[in-house]
């Protein structure tokens, strides 16, 4: 029986050669070899600034929820959509719902130096929360109202995929993690968490909040800090 040649060599070709001519460019200028990779990257948070307002379309139809009821706006996220680092806190507070941003006022410049001390801005990484509204009087969420939110901030991460996640206190860990550990054991050690097959290392350190109601644990933060510079270098990260 002779088998019948197959055209699959031929539309290969045809592709490669309508693929070659697309991006010829005549032009005196030098060439700009990072043309490509400048368009992808544009593509990529174009993509991902869709996927954001879907993620918020989301989770503002929760129904039944007091966090939603009584808070005036949702807080999800801002900075650099394409960073390496996504950094979760605890919940927004009244500052943040107030200016719509991420860490404000006291808490966010305290962030902001911690930051700086390992050679990070906070505008090139990407902030975000466990919790995406503030709760009232702006109390501890709940184990049920963090479990219930954790579904949306996984998909927050997935979207976002950064290469490192750094969770700030105990909401934010328990959130990610589903570990009700003391922060206080918890912290410093690096962990890995899998979402939709990818595994993603991370570490959990004291909430910056925190630190200013007891200021004598800056010293175990610095210890944190120095471990996620660290790793950083490990990963050939450009932040």
């Amino acid at each position: 029986m002779t088998k019948k040649p197959s055209n699959q060599s031929m539309s290969y070709k045809n592709e490669l050669i309508n693929s070659i001519e697309q991006n010829f460019i005549f032009s005196k200028k030098p060439i700009n070899r990072f043309k490509i990779n400048e368009t992808n990257i544009k593509k990529n948070n174009l993509d991902k600034f869709e996927q954001i307002n879907e993620l918020k379309k989301l989770i503002n139809s929760i129904q039944n929820c007091n966090l939603k009821d009584n808070s005036k706006k949702l807080i999800l996220g801002d900075g650099n959509l394409d960073s390496p680092i996504m950094i979760v806190g605890e919940a927004p507070g009244l500052l943040e719902e107030k200016n719509n941003k991420t860490f404000q006022g006291e808490v966010g410049t305290l962030l902001e130096k911690m930051l700086l001390a390992i050679n990070l801005k906070k505008a090139n990484i990407y902030s975000s929360y466990a919790i995406n509204f503030r709760p009232p009087e702006d109390r501890k969420p709940t184990s049920q109202e963090i479990k219930r939110y954790s579904i949306f901030l996984k998909e927050h991460i997935s979207i976002i995929d950064p290469k490192i996640i750094i969770l700030f206190g105990s909401t934010a860990m328990e959130s990610v993690t589903s570990s009700n550990e003391r922060i206080s054991n918890a912290r410093g050690k690096w962990k890995e968490i899998i979402l939709r097959n990818k595994t993603y290392p991370l570490i959990v350190t004291f909430n910056p909040s925190y630190l200013i109601r007891f200021p004598e644990n800056k010293k175990f933060s610095w210890e944190d800090l120095k471990k996620i510079k660290q790793k950083i270098k490990d990963l050939n990260l450009i932040v």
